[in-house]
């Protein structure tokens, strides 16, 4: 009991994600889009708060911020999965600029965490839109 409670303090455990490196071939956008939407609703939501000096406002301020930090990781989680799991050299051929999409991607999405811009989290939503059309051209 002792040794155990040593061994976690001394070596904790952590937790892995990942989609499941089976391959299990279930890939699907949605999430990402899904999630950049969410974005784009709390920057909006933030927006309309205005001066946030009740406790009423910075309590809702937090909980949005909260909200589109976790969401804007979750777009860069579901790109990821897709981009390095799902797309194969052929794919690049279709789209030479998919690893040029999906840095830009990337690069939103952190501009989404680092600030609340409204245009940004626009500008996320139509990449992430842009990257679902080319994963399901690949599809069809």
């Amino acid at each position: 009991m002792i040794r155990d409670a040593i061994q976690r303090v001394i070596r904790p455990s952590q937790r892995a994600y990942a989609h499941c490196d089976v391959p299990c071939g279930i890939y699907d956008p949605k999430e990402a889009q899904i999630a950049a939407e969410t974005v784009e609703k709390m920057m909006t939501l933030i927006a309309a708060l205005g001066e946030t000096t009740s406790p009423e406002h910075l309590n809702s301020f937090v909980r949005y911020v909260q909200v589109k930090e976790e969401h804007a990781e979750r777009v860069k989680q579901a790109v990821r999965v897709i981009w390095g799991d799902y797309f194969k050299p052929p794919h690049l051929e279709m789209f030479p600029d998919l690893h040029t999409k999906v840095w830009n991607i990337m690069k939103t999405a952190g501009a989404c965490k680092q600030g609340v811009s409204l245009d940004d989290a626009k500008r996320l939503r139509a990449e992430v839109d842009e990257f679902a059309d080319m994963f399901w051209k690949t599809k069809a």
